[in-house]
């Protein structure tokens, strides 16, 4: 089963919608979802600090701000 890691902090709203889209791509589609909270990680937050949600699949970014659901579904398909 692949991995598709969001990277989000506390009171983004941008990261509520990508969660929200991604559970909905899980009723389709059976993959791991892993909610990773950038405050927690000072690498992390110097990195993506307001540069948030970051989609990952298999470590591979593939989106930031909005989700690119078909994107995702490609590259859970691949």
């Amino acid at each position: 089963m692949k991995t598709v890691t969001l990277y989000t902090k506390p009171g983004c709203g941008l990261c509520a919608e990508a969660e929200h889209e991604l559970r909905a791509l899980q009723r389709e589609i059976a993959f791991e979802l892993i909610l990773c909270d950038i405050t927690q990680d000072p690498q992390l937050m110097a990195q993506y600090h307001d540069d948030i949600p970051v989609v990952l699949c298999e470590g591979s970014e593939l989106c930031r701000h909005r989700v690119d659901v078909e994107r995702v579904r490609r590259a859970l398909a691949a």
